[in-house]
């Protein structure tokens, strides 16, 4: 018992981990990728919050190996998507056959490039609205993702941020850009927005803003 925390009594009670999720975990490993992924329970937050909303169109800004876009893409009806942007062609590969493997490549669509630019062209091609959008990515990148993912999403769709509680909060004046992107939702006139705090082996948060009605 001296070896049980908070953190895996929360991923054991409520991981849910099958072993599709565990054979995805292994393949970011053993693929050399960064084991930076969400945790178990920080997945099933994921899913619980997209089934909540019903989401039907699900945007995730960072692939890696794609063990938080199945977790998400498991939410969705049969005919609904998920779309997965991802820079790194090795990891979008991973990401790629870890879909298969699951059984969801027909509902989960990976685009390649700089997050940045593939918002604008969302933008610029009317993509669709999506109920939810997942910001995983860069962390720098999360001011501008914000603001260029807010036109595409629906009122009452969500905009969740991974990382949102650094040691960086808690310095004054401090100019990270997830104090930054904190900031942003916190105060802006679109969104409601709360941190809630995630278990990992540090602490760590989970941003949830809900776009209000126009």
């Amino acid at each position: 018992m001296a070896d049980r925390t908070y953190h895996s009594y929360v991923d054991d009670l409520f991981g849910d981990e099958d072993d599709i999720l565990r054979e995805t975990r292994a393949a970011i490993a053993r693929e050399g990728l960064p084991i930076i992924h969400v945790s178990p329970s920080e997945g099933k937050l994921l899913h619980v919050l997209a089934l909540t909303i019903g989401a039907r169109r699900i945007l995730e800004i960072g692939t890696l190996g794609g063990y938080s876009a199945i977790w998400l893409a498991r939410a969705l009806p049969e005919d609904g998507r998920l779309i997965t942007l991802e820079i790194d062609p090795h990891h979008a590969d991973v990401a790629r056959w870890n879909f298969v493997h699951a059984g969801l490549d027909d509902r989960i669509e990976i685009r390649q490039g700089p997050a940045a630019e593939q918002l604008k062209a969302m933008q610029g091609g009317r993509e669709p609205l999506f109920d939810l959008v997942f910001i995983d990515a860069d962390k720098p990148g999360y001011p501008e993702y914000l603001e260029l993912s807010l036109p595409l999403v629906r009122a009452g769709g969500l905009i969740l941020a991974d990382n949102a509680l650094p040691k960086a909060v808690l310095e004054p004046e401090s100019d990270n850009p997830l104090v930054r992107y904190n900031a942003a939702v916190a105060g802006h006139p679109e969104l409601s927005s709360v941190i809630v705090p995630t278990l990992r082996d540090e602490m760590d948060g989970l941003a949830i803003s809900i776009k209000r009605a126009a």
